[in-house]
């Protein structure tokens, strides 16, 4: 069994990694946590760029950051906007 070292605090590198950088984790989890704050006033399109407003991040460097879940999401959005073409594959957008 692999024993994970731990810093000053106790926390696992990964933990202390991932507070101190954004990862597509949790970035996908701020954004939902947008979303779910406004009730279903912002899509997902909207709620990335309200959270690249408030931490003053470009969007450019965002690609990077969103992963698989959040990029249907945003997909589904773009369709429901005419943004992009409804693709023909039937799909439920769970």
């Amino acid at each position: 069994m692999e024993q994970r070292k731990s810093t000053k605090n106790g926390e696992t590198f990964e933990q202390f990694i991932e507070d101190k950088f954004m990862t597509a984790t949790k970035f996908s989890m701020e954004v939902e946590e947008i979303v779910r704050s406004n009730q279903g006033g912002l899509n997902y399109i909207e709620a990335i760029l309200v959270y690249c407003e408030s931490h003053n991040i470009e969007l450019e460097n965002v690609s990077k950051l969103i992963s698989k879940p959040l990029k249907e999401k945003l997909k589904v959005d773009a369709q429901r906007m005419n943004f992009m073409k409804r693709s023909s594959r039937a799909r439920l957008p769970l």
